[in-house]
């Protein structure tokens, strides 16, 4: 009859819905279903069962695979999108203290947390042990905030008490951040992986459960005392011998506090003082070359740098040396910025600079090192240089050989004259110590060199300009210690396109780390002096917004 056919479909239709909704009765519905598929007669109808047929992938209907393969793929579900949940969405910014911060939580084997100072390197905890790392990355140091505590204060005996409670609401901001990531990507990835409502909701729980038990190890295992022994990695690697360690600063906190106030004050003006830096246009007509020194690892150096390089469009940048402060292994990744300064850089090694410094610098793109009298076409001129003859990392020892300078200035000089005969003479010359760029007059038009931390400009008795440039870095990174820290110094030379010959200079002053100053002032050579006016000056560029008018050189 034509109801069979419909009658057996809808008994399949029937015996699938009662297979999906309750799959551990198949056994006892089996009975019924095949007693409807026969006739009164015993013939089986042409709806009736049939030989099992193949399973079908999802169908639960099909053979069940082995449960603990199935665990394993739902742990791995699990892990997989709490971690791109957390890579998501799992940070904050918050601030603790003066500082802006990121906060993240990461997985992790050992647990425990890390503070990252770029560029100075990362202070890492052993704070607590969980699959769950603490990552703390110190963006920079506010300066409204710190200003405040340079006003008041007072405010530093307490704070203490307010960096730990920016800390406890960053961290449960941060907690809430970090559930609402591991459920939304542990779910998500469940619903890819399954298709299934149901599964992709029990993989958020899961993770949300993991994560609470992460959280509950770390309370459990937490170790405050952990910041009395803290490993540094980097240039932070040097900081109990600059700063004492944390022992110290407990026993001497008063100490301590003053430190810490001036340090503060002194970087928080310091970068007042470089956005005050005047806007310039400059003329396209000139060859412009940044000339810097005596860096001495102080980071806040690259900032300055990288300004002028834009604001001026610096076509090379030279460095004359003294770029470190030991020379050391650990203090190369402070070096790393000269790759993004968006333009050539040539260096030559000063005395607290090591051959360690000059192998690593060797191997950037944009640096020319110079040695032995080497020259090199850059940025539309040919410069020659030499290292320090000296290696005189330990700042109580004696500055440097004068004798030893003075021979390296005799081998700098021999080289040039060589390049002379060659027919390709050198526009610029550059050594770290006067006494070695002094050896050159006659040979070159314009020699630079540092190491004095004071800037110098001398006609030569043969000719040549000897321009001795100021400490960029203001004296390193441990002049935030001085009680009267020195000013930053760095030249734009400006070098006529056809000839190369020193057209003009402006001197860069900003006022150090203890002053909110900038100052910008032009000179001009006294063989430009005498063919065109001191107040417009035909062959060179003019500042906008300097408010300085050209002044001849001493």
């Amino acid at each position: 009859m034509v109801r069979v056919p419909f009658r057996a479909a809808a008994d399949r239709v029937r015996h699938r819905l009662s297979q999906l909704v309750r799959p551990a009765s198949r056994s006892r519905t089996a009975a019924p279903q095949a007693s409807r598929a026969t006739d009164r007669t015993g013939a089986t109808a042409p709806g009736g069962p049939k030989a099992p047929r193949p399973a079908v992938p999802g169908d639960l209907a099909a053979p069940a695979r082995s449960p603990w393969l199935r665990a394993l793929g739902m742990l791995a579900v699990v892990v997989l999108g709490a971690w791109l949940g957390l890579l998501a969405v799992g940070s904050i910014r918050t601030p603790v203290g003066p500082m802006d911060t990121n906060m993240t939580l990461r997985p992790s084997l050992t647990g425990g947390s890390k503070i990252n100072v770029a560029p100075l390197g990362a202070l890492e905890l052993d704070s607590h042990i969980a699959p769950l790392r603490l990552d703390v990355d110190v963006d920079r140091l506010d300066p409204e905030r710190s200003q405040a505590l340079v006003d008041q204060p007072e405010r530093f005996s307490g704070l203490e008490d307010e960096v730990t409670r920016d800390v406890a609401a960053g961290t449960k901001e941060l907690a809430v951040r970090s559930c609402v990531a591991v459920i939304s990507g542990a779910t998500a990835l469940g619903l890819v992986v399954y298709r299934r409502p149901r599964r992709a909701l029990a993989a958020g729980g899961l993770a949300l459960t993991l994560l609470a038990a992460s959280g509950v190890s770390a309370y459990a295992t937490w170790n405050p005392k952990s910041v009395l022994e803290p490993k540094f990695s980097g240039l932070l690697s040097s900081a109990p011998s600059l700063v004492g360690d944390a022992r110290s600063i407990v026993t001497e906190f008063d100490m301590y506090q003053q430190e810490l106030a001036r340090l503060v004050t002194n970087v928080t003006k310091l970068y007042d003082a470089t956005s005050t830096l005047p806007v310039y246009q400059p003329d396209p007509g000139t060859i412009r070359a940044l000339h810097v020194s005596d860096i001495h690892l102080n980071p806040a150096a690259w900032h300055i740098i990288a300004s002028l390089v834009e604001q001026y469009e610096i076509d090379v940048i030279i460095d004359s040396g003294d770029t470190m402060d030991h020379g050391s292994a650990a203090e190369n990744g402070f070096l790393d910025p000269i790759r993004d300064l968006g333009a050539p850089y040539v260096w030559v090694r000063g005395n607290h600079d090591s051959t360690v410094t000059q192998d690593y610098l060797e191997k950037f793109r944009n640096v020319r090192v110079l040695d032995d009298g080497k020259a090199v076409n850059v940025g539309g001129l040919r410069i020659a240089g030499t290292g320090d003859a000296s290696f005189t990392p330990d700042r109580t020892g004696p500055g440097g050989n004068k004798a030893a300078a003075q021979l390296e200035g005799a081998r700098l000089a021999t080289a040039l004259r060589d390049q002379e005969r060659a027919g390709t003479p050198v526009d610029i010359a550059v050594a770290h110590d006067p006494n070695t760029a002094r050896a050159t007059d006659g040979t070159v038009p314009l020699v630079l060199s540092g190491h004095l931390h004071r800037r110098i400009n001398e006609q030569l008795k043969l000719g040549t300009r000897l321009k001795v440039e100021g400490s960029t870095g203001g004296g390193g990174l441990r002049a935030v210690q001085n009680e009267k820290p020195e000013k930053v110094h760095a030249s734009v030379l400006y070098l006529d396109r056809s000839t190369r010959r020193l057209q003009a200079w402006d001197e860069i002053t900003l006022g150090g780390l203890g002053l909110t100053t900038a100052e910008v002032s032009r000179h001009l050579p006294e063989e430009n002096l005498k063919k065109d006016s001191p107040g417009s000056p035909s062959s060179s560029p003019s500042p906008t917004g300097s408010g300085t008018r050209p002044t001849p050189s001493p």
